[in-house]
């Protein structure tokens, strides 16, 4: 398991035994939207599918940070980046985030993309202040199947 330390916090990778807490985190965290593909199965599979690439951030016991990252082979994909309300403006994202790209970067990755909604005015200036640009170029298209 790949571990770390910022300041007082210690950063691990995330495991599907973090899912209540992570889950919990999301929840209370504006600008998340989970869906239904958040379930505890869809993100065990995802973390089976991209080892080593997502991370929390435990305060002691507690869990303040998380984020999922993936990859498809050649583009590298972050999501759910949170981070206690009580514990931001300390480095944690930006930790979580530079370990993300660090690791997809050693794996011959070298771009990766996130969706932010864009009334989210705080997330915006969080990523674009670690270097991310947003593209007005592009619409997003989805589709469900449930």
């Amino acid at each position: 398991m790949t571990e770390g330390y910022v300041m007082d916090y210690r950063i691990e990778e995330m495991s599907i035994e973090n899912f209540d807490e992570v889950m919990a985190l999301w929840k209370a965290s504006e600008g998340i939207i989970l869906t239904s593909v958040d379930t505890r199965k869809n993100i065990k599979r995802l973390l089976e599918r991209n080892p080593g690439l997502s991370f929390v951030v435990l305060d002691e016991d507690k869990m303040v940070g998380a984020v999922l990252c993936s990859h498809d082979g050649r583009m590298g994909y972050l999501t759910h980046l949170a981070v206690d309300k009580t514990h931001r403006r300390k480095g944690l994202g930006r930790s979580l985030v530079g370990r993300c790209l660090y690791t997809l970067m050693s794996m011959g990755i070298r771009k990766c993309t996130l969706l932010v909604m864009k009334d989210e005015e705080g997330a915006m200036a969080f990523w674009e202040s670690i270097g991310l640009e947003g593209r007005v170029d592009l619409l997003m298209m989805s589709q469900r199947s449930d």
